[in-house]
Order: C-alpha cells, then sequence, then structure tokens
C-alpha cells in the first residue's frame, strides 16, 4: 500500500511536469487512425464502444485500442493490449513493448474514455504520440484538445456528439 502511494506521489509530479510542456494542436488534417484508451475499471463495455464508431464509417483496421486496469486478476482474460499501474515504473516509463508501440504511433485521433483522473492513465495520454486528443470534462483540461460533456456509461451519446463535432471541424 505504501508503495503504491509512493509511486502515484511519483506519478503525479511527472504528469504535471509534462501538463506544463504541453504543445498546442497545430495540425489540422482528416481522421485516418484512431487510438482508444479505455479505462475498464469503471467502463467494462468497450466492445459497444468500438462498435459504435465503426458505425460512424470507419473500419476496424483504423482504430488501435488499450486497455487501462487498477487490478489486473490472476485469471481474468483481457483480449486487448492492457497495462495496470504495476507496468509503470516509479519514474513513468513502461515495460510492455505493445504499450509503448501504441503510445509511439501517431494517431489522427486519440480517445482518452475514462473521467477519473488516474496518473497512470494521464501519463499514457499525455506521452501518446496522437495529433488530436478528446475526453471527458470531468478530466484535466491541459491533457486533451476537444472536451465532451457526457457521462462515460453513455458511449453512444459519446460517440454521436463527437462525431458532430468533428464533422463541424472539418476532421473527418
Amino acid at each position: 500500500m505504501f508503495y503504491k502511494i509512493l509511486k502515484n506521489f511519483f506519478l503525479k509530479k511527472n504528469v504535471t511536469k509534462r501538463l506544463q510542456n504541453q504543445q498546442p494542436l497545430l495540425e489540422h488534417q482528416k481522421i485516418e487512425t484512431i487510438g482508444l484508451l479505455v479505462d475498464e475499471t469503471y467502463f467494462s463495455n468497450t466492445a459497444s464502444l468500438v462498435e459504435a464508431i465503426l458505425s460512424q464509417g470507419f473500419r476496424k483496421e483504423q482504430i488501435t485500442i488499450l486497455v487501462y486496469k487498477d487490478k489486473i486478476k490472476s485469471k481474468e482474460v483481457i483480449s486487448e493490449p492492457f497495462l495496470s499501474l504495476k507496468n509503470i515504473s516509479l519514474s513513468g516509463e513502461i515495460n510492455k513493448p505493445e504499450v509503448v508501440d501504441f503510445l509511439e504511433k501517431p494517431f489522427d485521433l486519440l480517445i482518452n474514455y475514462y473521467d477519473v483522473n488516474k496518473y497512470g492513465i494521464l501519463l499514457l495520454s499525455i506521452k501518446s504520440k496522437a495529433n488530436f486528443k478528446v475526453g471527458f470534462d470531468t478530466v484535466d483540461k491541459r491533457v486533451n484538445h476537444f472536451i465532451v460533456k457526457e457521462l462515460v456509461d453513455n458511449y453512444k451519446e459519446f460517440t454521436s456528439e463527437l462525431f458532430k463535432y468533428l464533422k463541424i471541424l472539418n476532421k473527418i
């Protein structure tokens, strides 16, 4: 327990430092690839969320998913690449190659599908090389370029609002 508190303290320092150096959005391009970062601690309906995105005219090959969970049970099976607080060091380094690949991929759109400020998942969002980041209003405002005010459980409303505004912004 003490280690978890210590780790969260150092991750908070790391996230705060990175947020101060955050650069504003400069590119204006059409969305071809989507990264989806989901906190399955509070939202376990990732497949339905992906279906809602696919219904907006995207293909499955265009979407890459990364799942974050606070605790992974020993017999739990997760079909998507995943990460937990265990995989993040005190300095914010990540030791899973599939997660590093996700963070290095320059997505046109990163959907941060979580509504609780957890420093592990905030660090992932900040480290991502995505061009345009979208998330919820309850998360630190400096993380995302575009914010949707909705509840996490209302994934259909979230996707319809998101894609409505992406059309207005001429991103799709």
